[in-house]
């Protein structure tokens, strides 16, 4: 079906408040369809200026969260002045304290890593974009964004239904995910595990983030065989069943179960908490437990 430039138009008040997600991501699918050039700019002004809102929100909390997590996971006990840890090393050090001289002479110094060129984690956004997914496919597009610009983070972004589309390039700008996004259809989330498992370079130092309700259109036994060999070959491997401000999403529970006995946590994750949730997950803490922390109720595995 093909609409006018006046229907297409007429979604932006909808899709211009950023709790529309749904709206959004349609009226980037839609105005392609719209037959004059000034009609799909006007289209991308309004997803533009929804994602520069949500970005500015989003931006901060997740780059301090992600650089602070990678440096505390490279830690080293012999460091540069530049790469002192002050703060641990004075609060270490307190009882050091020598009252003559009004200062404390530290008897161990505690720094963060030394800089590395090529990335220390690999990250896939593995995302469901089924119509119900559609806020999770706009924070996720945005967080991704902001991971893909840290160079210590090598970020991969994958979108799937019955298809896979890996739109990695895309990841500079938000808004160019968004227009590559197509709601609906159906869901093979197998087929979409084999494709981010044949991308892995370093399984020891690879986060993988399926986002999806677990709705399986595809072959199940084979989503979970993939599943496992990710696992066991060291690929830190989370399930969130929304990445949204929504309350607890539908998703498929025994699914879900069968994940958790593998050691993949399944929850619904808030934006505000994901940059958190990620520095968790760089700094290689039990998953399951921070969840608990944050009063968030992860599935409980039971043998396939």
């Amino acid at each position: 079906m093909t609409l006018s430039s006046t229907e297409i138009m007429a979604l932006a008040p909808d899709a211009s408040s950023a709790k529309s997600a749904q709206g959004l991501v349609k009226l980037a699918q839609w105005s392609a369809l719209a037959y004059d050039e000034k009609t799909k700019s006007t289209a991308r002004l309004v997803v533009k200026k929804v994602v520069d809102d949500l970005m500015k929100k989003l931006d901060e909390p997740m780059r301090s969260a992600v650089t602070g997590a990678l440096d505390k996971s490279q830690r080293n006990m012999r460091p540069k002045h530049s790469e002192i840890d002050w703060n641990k090393t004075i609060k270490t050090n307190l009882k050091h304290y020598q009252e003559e001289y009004k200062t404390i002479i530290p008897q161990t110094l505690y720094g963060y890593g030394r800089k590395i060129r090529k990335p220390q984690r690999e990250v896939i956004l593995c995302i469901d974009q089924s119509g119900s997914m559609a806020n999770s496919v706009v924070y996720s597009s945005i967080f991704g964004a902001v991971m893909a610009s840290l160079p210590s983070v090598a970020t991969r972004l994958v979108v799937f239904d019955t298809a896979v589309v890996d739109l990695t390039d895309k990841l500079s700008d938000p808004v160019d995910v968004l227009f590559g996004v197509q709601l609906g259809g159906g869901t093979d989330i197998n087929k979409a595990l084999s494709y981010c498992q044949s991308q892995i370079r370093e399984p020891k130092n690879t986060i993988m983030v399926l986002i999806s309700d677990l709705y399986e259109s595809g072959v199940e036994a084979g989503l979970f065989k993939r599943a496992q060999e990710m696992v066991e070959s060291g690929v830190q491997l989370i399930t969130l069943l929304a990445l949204s401000d929504e309350a607890r999403p539908s998703y498929d529970k025994d699914l879900a179960n069968k994940l958790a006995y593998l050691g993949v946590p399944s929850f619904a994750c808030s934006p505000d908490l994901f940059p958190i949730l990620m520095a968790c997950a760089i700094k290689r803490e039990d998953i399951n437990q921070w969840a608990a922390t944050q009063g968030i109720i992860t599935t409980r595995g039971q043998n396939q």
